[in-house]
């Protein structure tokens, strides 16, 4: 049984390398939903009463949107894949760090700090809890009233 699970794990291990990829949705868990969604509209407008002719609002509509969209292939096409191997390379230089320093460091951390938490605990038990009963003996009977004057 356990020689089949680990059969499993080995097949989905290779399947989140080879998996395919949606090209209709890119962006599947919307990460870039309200960050890059930049329209004609969104950065040119024009106020009511300043209007410029109708062929220049059109003609400068249609250049932005084909100048954007060539622009973003141009610079995905030139850029992407060395773009997508510094990422991956820093992604994995941070998942590294982690799972070799980071996470390490801070079980070591987590288990050094129970022997400090225990010595820390018996001197609080031992000198300030007698201090503190002794005050709230004698502060216990301290009563207040308030009167009002008129």
């Amino acid at each position: 049984m356990a020689e089949h699970s680990e059969l499993q794990q080995r097949i989905l291990s290779n399947d989140l390398h080879t998996k395919e990829i949606d090209l209709v949705n890119r962006d599947p868990k919307h990460i870039n939903e309200d960050v890059v969604k930049v329209d004609f509209e969104d950065v040119i407008a024009e106020p009511v009463g300043t209007y410029s002719f109708d062929g220049v609002w059109k003609s400068s509509y249609t250049t932005f949107t084909v100048s954007k969209y060539w622009c973003y292939r141009l610079l995905s096409a030139l850029l992407g894949i060395p773009l997508a191997v510094l990422w991956g390379f820093l992604f994995a230089l941070i998942s590294f760090c982690h799972i070799w320093a980071v996470v390490p460091c801070i079980k070591s951390y987590l288990i050094e700090i129970q022997c400090v938490s225990r010595i820390y605990s018996l001197c609080i038990h031992t000198f300030c809890d007698p201090l503190f009963e002794a005050l709230s003996k004698i502060c216990g009977n301290i009563r207040v009233a308030v009167r009002r004057e008129i």
